[in-house]
């Protein structure tokens, strides 16, 4: 225990250490330093760096060494050139929940957007207020909260987006608490605004206080929340094909104080060699079998009028094919084709798949054979190793089939139906 005391202590230091070089670097800034003078020093001196200790720094430079709000907004995005490398190339990961366009990504980064309006501006302007009734505080509380307003959209994709991937998997529960937070919040904030907008004098100052602290201490939280339980959760049920739609769609909802600055592309294999994508909706050519020749577009109709979905993937795990019925029981989308088919599967049932990928490849199974109830459904899944003429495994052909009414048969029927 006393170990992880000293190491508590020896990290605070470090951190205020770290801090102190951050406020000699921008008052260097200030004073006219170029930026590559202060670049050069910062990757030297201060290495990590957080996005939180640049806004306790900031609020620190404004309260204890007396620099001007409107001076250190101007110095911002000198200073945001210097750290966002820093930043960028510390925290880059190979993780796809922590790339650029990824919907985890997109969450944390709005986050660190919000505990810097909450915790740097609105508060710097609520400890102003403590200490005046001052109009002109009032009015930048009410800017404040008007940008906090955006935080509606980033509370909607999570809603419409994010929580309906987690009920399909059976999470309930935390969804319609956090919606029921998220809708106190954003009561909250309008009423704040409500209050500001009506305060004429010290009466009830002391109450729009209690109101702005409850404001950010309720956002804070919620950051917490969503960062510790509610994405972690999304990212141990949630298949990538299923971030990539949420990733899609995304835009459509909008985004809260910051934008995703690129389209998250997850990484996928080539096509195989000799393989030429076709002009969609214009297939081309026959192909010949032992035992007949269709066309492209007779085989792709045939194979889409199966009562069966089939999915296959090829001997190194990656989706080249599935079929396309009216009715398919599990989602597929294009944006499939081309990526491992463990990457199509919740994290938590990964380990099945490669266990019986690996019976397959082995020799140990030819086929397995799965079935759950999914609502009014009864789902029969099935999985063959493909071979070649000589043993050789070529892929997987998954089979999927609702025999609900199959169960149901009884008797026999000999006529056709009226």
């Amino acid at each position: 225990m006393s170990e992880l005391i000293n190491n508590r202590e020896t990290e605070a230091a470090s951190r205020t250490k770290r801090q102190e070089m951050l406020k000699e670097i921008i008052k260097e800034l200030h004073q006219g330093k170029s930026v590559e003078e202060v670049k050069a020093r910062f990757e030297q001196a201060v290495g990590d760096v957080t996005v939180a200790e640049i806004s306790a720094m900031e609020h620190s430079l404004m309260e204890e060494e007396g620099i001007p709000v409107t001076e250190v907004q101007r110095l911002c995005s000198v200073h945001t050139a210097i750290f966002k490398g820093s930043i960028e190339e510390i925290h880059r990961s190979s993780k796809p929940e922590e790339q650029p366009g990824h919907p985890v990504h997109t969450f944390k980064m709005e986050n660190r957007e919000i505990e810097r309006l909450v915790n740097f501006k609105l508060q710097l302007h609520v400890d102003r207020l403590k200490k005046g009734d001052d109009p002109a505080v009032i009015l930048k509380l009410l800017e404040d909260l008007n940008l906090l307003m955006d935080l509606d959209k980033h509370y909607s994709r999570k809603e419409n987006l994010l929580f309906p991937y987690l009920e399909k998997y059976g999470i309930f529960g935390p969804t319609k608490v956090m919606w029921g937070v998220d809708d106190g919040i954003r009561m909250l904030i309008k009423e704040t605004k409500s209050l500001l907008a009506a305060h004429t004098t010290g009466e009830d100052l002391a109450y729009i206080l209690t109101s702005l602290e409850r404001t950010i201490t309720e956002v804070n939280e919620m950051i917490f929340k969503e960062e510790n339980i509610l994405l972690p959760m999304a990212l141990e049920k949630l298949t990538e094909d299923e971030w990539v739609k949420i990733a899609k769609e995304s835009d459509q909802i909008g985004f809260c104080l910051a934008a995703p600055e690129q389209e998250w592309k997850p990484e996928r294999a080539p096509l195989p060699e000799g393989a030429e994508a076709e002009e969609e909706g214009v297939p081309g050519g026959f192909v010949r079998f032992e035992t007949g020749i269709l066309s492209v577009q007779q085989l792709e109709a045939v194979m889409n009028h199966l009562p069966v979905d089939l999915t296959f993937i090829d001997e190194n795990d990656v989706v080249r094919y599935f079929s396309h019925g009216k009715e398919r029981i599990f989602a597929r989308t294009k944006a499939v084709i081309g990526r491992t088919v463990q990457n199509c599967h919740p994290p938590q049932s990964v380990h099945v798949v490669n266990e019986l990928l690996a019976d397959f490849k082995a020799g140990r199974k030819d086929a397995e054979d799965f079935w759950i109830p999914v609502k009014d459904k009864f789902v029969y899944i099935r999985y063959f190793a493909v071979r070649g003429s000589e043993g050789q495994y070529l892929g997987t052909l998954e089979f999927t089939q609702n025999i609900a009414p199959i169960r149901e048969l009884e008797g026999q029927k000999r006529i056709l139906s009226q």
